[in-house]
């Protein structure tokens, strides 16, 4: 499975993309890349109580957001293409 990182996120990872082995699901897989990753990144992942995706996290699965998918059960197969980005505000 392959993960794409974007502006903050990339900065944190330090990538542009990554492999993972397969997850079986969202939540899963934000575990797995949280662990790798550290603290920094759990924190912008998750919510504060760590139950959610964080306000603050677009994740898609093949270009789909998982807010329409199943949130943190949206389930996850070998060949999808995950991409993390912040949320971007500007003017």
């Amino acid at each position: 499975m392959n993960v794409k990182f974007f502006a903050t996120y990339r900065d944190v990872t330090r990538v542009k993309q990554t492999s993972i082995p397969a997850q079986p699901d969202i939540r899963a897989m934000l575990a797995l890349l949280a662990e790798r990753y550290g603290a920094t990144m759990r924190a912008m992942l998750y919510t504060p109580d760590g139950t959610g995706i964080g306000e603050n996290a677009i994740i898609l699965v093949n270009g789909r957001n998982v807010q329409h998918l199943g949130n943190m059960d949206t389930p996850l197969s070998e060949s999808d293409t995950i991409c993390v980005f912040p949320m971007v505000a500007g003017g």
